[in-house]
């Protein structure tokens, strides 16, 4: 069983300060709501972007370092600790971890106010804390297996701080290799946490419906999958856009496809909490699949792939973990609650239009738009739908 930590009576002792998934999937939510209509107003020029960065590295930069790192911090934050069975992050500390967040989104937003450096090391610093976070429980455990997420993290850390060092002149103009390989990151991390719960609850909400069917998972495949899409940093690094890369993004897009076969998915129709998760790995495959069809330069344009993986595979991925993440850690039924199923569809719809205006580029701002909007309202539903949840004391009678 996990561990419980007594917290001084008082403010610091509320419901929304007792896990992880509390602050930073409100956090997640309120910035998967905001950034996307704040970019679209930048590029409409209704609203001035930060002086050293463009609109659409503002977004992707955001979206990425910001809005995922939030998501991601929940996460593991909340998992971690059930993990290993050691006291959660909780309290002040969290608190504080998340005040972190915060300024590095008020330092992004005011880049051309302060100074760059002042800038940098506000934003860079929150993904080396949450390791520091990490570390210890996953240390006093001793757990093997869990310790990958340290080196993703720092992965993305690197990836944010070459974006910054461009701007200080340390490095040359190297911002669009860093997202494309902090992209690549964060799907590796969708493969392999994705790769492990969505058999899993599955399986365990078909035991609970009494659904004979069996969930079959292949050791050797899940391995091919997430050993291919571990090479894909790598590749985009050494050799991007060429058709070595090309050639290895199609493959990992077949491993990770085929890796959801015995999964049952045609099943899962009837649950939105199941169909999500299945539908969020689905864009992995889609996304990659696009992404290395571009890179051999077969008529598919590049922003395809690039987009079918961000709001496709992360956008539906992190809504569904955090719809379901925050019923089954507050004692609620899992059951997804009215309105889940339009977010997913929001969320999805967004993702198509996005992924359309990368073929249909004289379609323009007016498109992209509805694109941030539908995706924007998926998230700002769930805020809707999630908030008494996120601020909440759990319903049953364990302890948060």
């Amino acid at each position: 069983m996990t561990a419980t930590v007594r917290q001084p009576r008082g403010w610091w002792n509320a419901p929304f300060w007792a896990r992880g998934f509390r602050p930073f999937f409100f956090l997640a939510g309120l910035w998967g709501c905001v950034a996307p209509i704040a970019w679209v107003a930048m590029v409409a020029g209704r609203v001035p972007a930060p002086v050293w960065l463009a609109p659409s590295a503002w977004h992707a930069h955001e979206m990425l370092f910001g809005w995922v790192a939030a998501a991601v911090a929940g996460f593991l934050l909340t998992s971690v600790p059930v993990w290993t069975a050691t006291a959660p992050v909780t309290g002040r500390p969290l608190a504080g971890v998340a005040a972190l967040w915060v300024a590095g989104r008020l330092a992004m937003l005011a880049a051309g106010a302060l100074p760059a450096i002042v800038v940098a090391v506000i934003d860079v610093s929150f993904l080396p804390v949450l390791v520091l976070c990490l570390v210890r429980p996953l240390a006093t455990a001793g757990q093997r297996r869990n310790w990958g997420f340290v080196p993703i993290l720092l992965a993305l850390c690197a990836a944010n701080a070459v974006m910054h060092a461009e701007v200080l002149s340390i490095a040359g103009p190297h911002a669009s290799v860093a997202l494309r390989f902090a992209i690549a990151v964060v799907v590796l991390l969708i493969v392999v946490v994705g790769g492990r719960i969505t058999p899993a609850f599955t399986r365990n909400a078909f035991v609970r419906r009494g659904i004979e069917a069996a969930i079959r998972t292949r050791p050797w495949i899940d391995r091919l999958s997430i050993a291919l899409v571990a090479l894909l940093p790598a590749v985009e690094l050494s050799v991007p856009r060429t058709c070595w890369s090309g050639a290895a993004e199609l493959a990992a897009a077949l491993a990770v496809g085929g890796r959801m076969l015995g999964w049952q998915t045609l099943r899962t129709g009837r649950d939105p909490l199941l169909w999500s998760l299945h539908a969020g790995y689905a864009w992995v495959a889609i996304g990659l699949g696009l992404v290395g069809a571009a890179d051999l330069s077969l008529a598919v344009p590049s922003t395809a792939g690039l987009h079918a993986l961000t709001a496709g595979a992360m956008g539906s991925m992190i809504l569904a973990v955090m719809t379901r993440v925050g019923l089954g850690h507050t004692g609620r039924p899992l059951v997804a609650p009215r309105g889940v199923a339009v977010a997913y569809g929001m969320v999805h719809l967004g993702a198509f239009a996005r992924v359309g205006t990368a073929f249909l580029p004289n379609i323009g701002t007016p498109a992209l738009a509805v694109a941030a909007m539908l995706w924007a309202g998926a998230f700002g539903l769930f805020l809707v739908l999630y908030v008494s949840v996120l601020l909440g004391p759990r319903i049953d009678a364990r302890a948060d």
